[in-house]
């Protein structure tokens, strides 16, 4: 509501009008643009989270065992609500942009109501202004007509031929001029009563716009500074989930996990003997089930200088047969 400068101060002159049309369509685009910018960060946050869930699925020390399973076990968990938490915190992005979405449409329908109505107040003012200077114009020129008129009626005072018709002439130009003296006057006078209802719309509109600029500006700082909010209680919230994962790694007991392992898999107190010799032809051997005609012949056994040697009774035994 400043005055305006002298450049500007033309009855018809929109420029300060316009100049704040211009800001709040800027301040309009600067909505819009932290929208798409928010949008576009939950959409990141959303594919993050899509990401690490499916992540979260994949095995993951399955076959491992105790201790450390159980916390491999509560790792994939904690990664899971984590991207769960990511899933959430997308969405209420998504909310805090929609509350900035209804907000803009809302400024935008009450300004455009206020817009029309002084896009119809500049018309008409424009208009009357163009009526009351022809009707100026007008009423410039029959004064004019009225003095001609009257400098005929001097120049003419010995022409008693013609004084009368001079007269009339001068008459009817007088008349003429105070008629176009009462237009022009009334349209002066609408004019002003234009004028002053388009000043108190316009300093009304004055007053709504600059309310918008103070909401417009505070939503918009208030909807950045609660985006970065969730983003910290994110930080705050996944922390959290992979304390919860430290603290399972803290108990894992590697002696524990062993001796499960041990005791789970075990196969005797007593590890196995040594190997003995068994000497084929030796009576320690055990001897092969065979069939009664199949039976080997007997063998004897006899030293010769400390040698030991094995003879069979049999002529035809053979190895190969038996």
């Amino acid at each position: 509501q400043r005055e305006e400068s002298p450049d500007n101060n033309e009855l018809t002159s929109t420029a300060g009008y316009d100049a704040i049309i211009h800001y709040h369509n800027e301040g309009k685009r600067t909505c819009k643009e932290v929208e798409d910018f928010l949008k576009a960060r939950a959409a990141i946050e959303e594919k993050y989270a899509k990401d690490l869930l499916g992540l979260s699925k994949k095995v993951c020390g399955h076959n491992e065992m105790n201790t450390l399973k159980r916390s491999l076990d509560i790792f994939k968990l904690q990664m899971e609500h984590v991207s769960l938490a990511h899933l959430q915190l997308a969405q209420n992005m998504r909310e805090e942009v929609k509350k900035l979405e209804d907000f803009r449409e809302k400024q935008k329908d009450a300004r455009k109501k206020i817009e029309q109505h002084m896009d119809a107040l500049h018309k008409q003012k424009a208009s009357q202004f163009k009526k009351t200077m022809d009707s100026k114009k007008t009423y410039e020129q029959k004064c004019r007509d009225k003095e001609e008129a009257d400098q005929n009626v001097y120049r003419n005072t010995n022409n008693s031929k013609n004084i009368e018709k001079f007269n009339a002439k001068a008459q009817q130009a007088k008349l003429n001029s105070e008629e176009a003296d009462k237009i022009y006057q009334q349209n002066v006078f609408t004019l002003g009563s234009i004028r002053d209802e388009w000043m108190r719309e316009h300093m009304n509109a004055c007053e709504i716009f600059e309310q918008q600029a103070i909401d417009r500006i505070n939503i918009v700082r208030n909807t950045v500074w609660t985006h970065l909010n969730l983003l910290s209680q994110q930080c705050v919230t996944s922390d959290d989930l992979y304390e919860e994962v430290r603290k399972s790694l803290e108990q894992c007991n590697i002696p524990e996990d062993l001796d499960h392992f041990v005791n789970l898999r075990r196969t005797g107190d007593k590890p196995p003997g040594p190997l003995a010799y068994e000497n084929f032809y030796s009576g320690q051997r055990a001897p092969l089930a065979a069939r009664p005609s199949q039976v080997p012949p007997p063998y004897f056994v006899y030293f010769t200088d400390g040698a030991i040697y094995s003879t069979v009774q049999d002529a035809n035994y053979s190895v190969v047969r038996y």
